[in-house]
């Protein structure tokens, strides 16, 4: 009956018409109704680094305001609730990270494989994440095989695949990994998908694709702790040109690139003062088809637009780091064109305060994993029979430092073979600049922890003791270098004063110095002994040494230009599977360094 009585209206218009013309009249034109814009909201957090626990200390637990106060924030349960509330409503509502998603320091977290964030980012929803730097800070394939599809590494729910807060094993990512920019040595493709489309409702039985091109931070494969040697970056212009070029080829005009590489712009949250950065270059730069740029990578707060190379705005945005800000960006599509109006776009950044009701699936999450994470640092791996203590003598040589040199120098052995192993290892126990690896002492004596006992090494002592995800490398460098290294253990101040930045060397070497040379000139390559031959600077040697060493991100240059480098375990473990290999460990002894004069 609906077909006739629209029949019916039609014939009648149609005699009407004819009326009209009869009479000399002319008829109205019948226009087309433009059909409405499609809406669509775009949800990202970005470097969340695994902070599922409300933080109460001011850079992890507040933002700032204009007016110079803070605003408490933060912590899972309510990233979950304002994330629902924010989505409510919305038709299409996309959500995803722009990278650094794990691999964090949140010890409830970081014990159990980064697990737990992937479970959290299951229950709300992500859909894509982009590879940020500390994706990769133990290897591709823990990304792609392990926190992807769930592959279980070493012991079941000791090593890896936990039972979650749900009681059930882990089984990886509900969501997508992506990267445009990052390959294998000398490739072109990338080693995980490039983009994603998501296709968005029209309302009315069909669709309109939006696609998502994720880059990473060209520092990544260099960088101290993702240090993966075996990999390139490409660059990130003409790399998000290329896939935007192709995703146009396949129909697919919104286009958005979620980008793991930042700047800073006044340090608010919604303001935008004097944007730089490597970001800022990138949205100046990347081609027009790009209608948004979500950021991280540099924990920054900022909500710009900035022109695109055809003085077009787009947004640029970047919210914050550790779950404190989610960044919301609405776009209207047009559905004749399928293309954003950019006029219509509007971003705006929000605060995960803590005055909504924790959502009660996040709030257990994290109830669990930390009391999981209370029992996992109780568990004993190691004995040793005496003091594993920072305290140096005058050499600047102590019983941590040495233990942590040797046990550099055995992952090595362990990790690679033939040329590649290390012939000596170091470790600085006290930097000229940056941050200290040595972070803690191993007494003896029992601690306050009930499950301790004399001369027990518990696993989270071990963790608290050395380390900060940092990779041993093995790398070529000169005699030259290693002497280089050792002279500059002493750097005269601007107030005259003497600097003593000591190494820890490996037990196969031994070396004097004398003080009361001028500093510069302490060592001579014939007192340095290494498997009880003299130091040649001519020669080349396998150094094996963390990542941040060796880039001189402690402070020390000398080693610049090394090469061949071979990525071995990170600090964490590679300590952690000496002591154990070890127990009982007795404190090395004294007696590498000798001071003279």
């Amino acid at each position: 009956m609906a077909t006739t009585s629209r029949l019916r209206v039609a014939t009648a218009g149609v005699a009407l018409g004819v009326a009209a013309l009869s009479v000399g009249l002319s008829a109205p034109a019948v226009q087309a109704q433009p059909l409405p814009p499609v809406d669509v909201q775009l949800l990202d957090i970005t470097d969340f680094h695994g902070y599922i626990t409300p933080q109460n200390d001011a850079s992890n637990g507040t933002v700032p305001l204009p007016d110079g106060s803070s605003l408490v924030v933060g912590g899972a349960p309510y990233l979950a609730t304002h994330l629902k509330q924010l989505a409510a409503g919305h038709r299409n509502s996309i959500l995803f990270s722009t990278g650094d998603a794990f691999s964090g320091w949140p010890t409830e977290v970081a014990y159990h494989a980064d697990e737990p964030t992937v479970e959290f980012f299951n229950q709300i929803g992500v859909e894509f994440s982009a590879i940020g730097n500390h994706e990769l800070d133990i290897s591709p394939s823990f990304v792609k095989d392990h926190m992807a599809k769930g592959k279980c590494f070493g012991e079941v729910d000791l090593d890896s695949c936990f039972t979650d807060s749900t009681g059930k094993r882990f089984h990886g990512s509900d969501f997508t990994y992506t990267s445009a920019n990052i390959t294998e040595k000398g490739s072109r493709t990338p080693i995980f998908e490039p983009y994603v489309i998501k296709r968005v409702s029209d309302g009315r039985g069909g669709s309109i694709p939006v696609g998502f091109i994720s880059l990473t931070t060209e520092t990544t494969v260099a960088g101290s702790t993702s240090y993966q040697p075996d990999l390139d970056n490409r660059p990130l212009v003409e790399t998000a040109n290329r896939y935007a070029a192709e995703l146009k080829r396949r129909g697919v005009r919104a286009i958005v690139a979620n980008v793991h590489e930042g700047g800073s712009a006044g340090g608010q949250f919604n303001g935008c003062s004097n944007p730089t950065g490597p970001v800022v270059d990138f949205a100046r730069q990347a081609t027009p088809d790009i209608d948004v740029i979500i950021t991280g990578h540099w924990h920054a707060l900022f909500n710009c637009t900035i022109d695109d190379p055809a003085g077009n705005p787009r947004p640029v945005v970047e919210a914050g780091f550790h779950g404190k800000l989610i960044s919301e960006t609405n776009l209207r599509l047009d559905r004749r064109t399928r293309d954003v109006i950019r006029d219509d776009t509007r971003s705006v950044v929000h605060p995960v305060t803590r005055d909504v009701p924790p959502d009660p699936d996040a709030a257990a999450l994290v109830d669990y994993w930390q009391r999981r994470g209370g029992e996992t640092a109780a568990r004993p791996v190691a004995e040793i029979t005496g003091d594993l203590t920072r305290v140096a003598d005058p050499t600047g040589q102590s019983t941590l430092g040495n233990a942590i040199a040797d046990a550099t120098y055995e992952d090595s052995q362990r990790t690679n073979a033939g040329a590649d192993q290390a012939d000596l290892a170091l470790v600085v126990t006290k930097p000229h600049s940056g941050s200290n690896s040595l972070r803690g002492d191993l007494p003896y004596a029992p601690g306050a922890n009930p499950a301790d006992a004399p001369g027990r090494v518990l696993f989270g002592e071990a963790w608290a003791a050395y380390g900060y995800a940092n990779p041993v490398l093995t790398v070529s460098v000169t005699g030259a270098q290693i002497h280089q290294a050792l002279e500059d253990q002493w750097r005269t101040q601007a107030d005259g004063s003497v600097r003593f930045a000591p190494f820890g060397v490996s037990q196969n070497v031994h070396y004097s110095y004398d003080a009361s040379r001028p500093v510069g000139d302490r060592v001579d390559p014939a007192d340095v002994l290494i498997d009880g031959q003299p130091l040649d600077p001519t020669r080349t040697y396998r150094l094996a040494a963390l990542a941040y060493t060796l880039i001189a991100g402690d402070g020390t240059t000398a080693f610049a230009g090394f090469t061949d480098a071979v990525r071995g375990t990170r600090d964490y473990e590679a300590f952690r599977g000496y002591l154990t290999r070890h127990s009982p460990l007795a404190p090395p002894a004294l007696d590498r360094v000798v001071a003279t004069g």
